[in-house]
């Protein structure tokens, strides 16, 4: 049974949506797109998987500066816990709180006669401690406080720890926190929430299961030159197309890492500071360094780099 064509309204959002991250120099793929489209109209984080460089981080600060919201980013490391990503409570304050009642005591006691009266009065001022004046909001927190709406990006989730995925399972799904001493807090207004994941280990199903998934590669040829047109206004239409099919060839090769779309942007903005007009041997052997990152990988590429020059200069002749 063939698939049912998307509403007409639909197809229309997705382009808007593309049209949108562009005129943020973010060129999406229709995948990308939708996956965004399909975020913002079922409330749902996206867990954004891929290499390192093809665009996964930059994903969420376009979806930013394109709806005009703030972005809130968690940088995850091995170790991450809920008082450096969600909330601690300010101690210091506490503590000054303490010393300003231990003054005031008579004041507070008032004309208590019994300890129990005492204890009661006291009991009043007890919950003052644990209240939302007394917390300090982390990156988690302060994008459900946020009243506008926010993007909230979780980058490299894979390198956090196990643990820690349990602790954004409410975030994920219902928009909002339990703190013990308060109770629930909920989003204002839920945050576009962005994942992202290099793959370095297995995330939860638990995770996985309230995000839409979007696996992000290396983008096809055309779509490299596109991305590399709108971030590198200067460049011409003949070394475009020449740096691209070579950097394709080049990600043929067992590398330790291949060359990502950072990589091809750089190497692009170098290559027209460098006034090139088009790709060269000499000119490739030069700048091979920007685009690999190990020299075990330029020592694997510089006998291919010959005749790769020379295919991409032919790409470009026959189109």
């Amino acid at each position: 049974m063939a698939d049912s064509p998307a509403p007409s309204s639909a197809i229309a959002s997705i382009a808007a949506v593309e049209a949108g991250l562009a005129a943020q120099g973010y060129i999406a793929s229709r995948q990308i797109a939708t996956a965004v489209y399909l975020s913002q109209a079922i409330d749902k984080p996206i867990l954004v998987e891929g290499p390192a460089g093809v665009g996964k981080t930059e994903l969420a600060k376009a979806i930013a500066a394109w709806r005009g919201l703030k972005m809130i980013r968690l940088q995850c490391y091995e170790g991450l816990d809920e008082a450096k990503a969600l909330y601690e409570w300010k101690y210091a304050k506490q503590l000054l709180y303490t010393q300003i009642l231990k003054d005031k005591l008579g004041e507070v006691l008032g004309g208590a006669q019994t300890l129990h009266a005492a204890l009661g009065q006291l009991h009043d001022f007890g919950d003052v401690f644990f209240s939302k004046e007394f917390v300090e909001p982390r990156p988690l927190l302060q994008a459900l406080l946020e009243p506008n709406g926010c993007v909230l990006l979780i980058d490299e989730i894979d390198k956090s720890d196990a643990e820690f995925e349990s602790l954004l399972l409410e975030i994920l799904s219902d928009f909002q926190v339990t703190i013990p001493e308060l109770g629930s807090i909920a989003a204002a207004k839920p945050p576009t929430v962005i994942l992202t994941s290099n793959s370095e280990r297995n995330l939860g199903d638990a995770l996985k299961r309230r995000c839409l998934h979007l696996h992000i590669g290396f983008p096809e040829q055309r779509l490299e030159e596109r991305i590399v047109e709108s971030r590198v206004p200067g460049i011409s239409q003949t070394l475009r197309r020449q740096l691209v099919a070579f950097i394709h060839d080049i990600r043929t090769l067992d590398l330790k890492k291949q060359p990502s779309v950072s990589e091809t942007i750089d190497w692009a903005r170098v290559l027209v500071l460098l006034q090139a007009a088009e790709l060269g041997h000499e000119v490739v052997k030069d700048t091979l360094n920007v685009l690999l990152k190990y020299e075990s990988d330029i020592e694997v590429a510089l006998p291919q780099v010959t005749t790769f020059v020379a295919k991409a200069q032919r790409q470009n002749i026959f189109g």
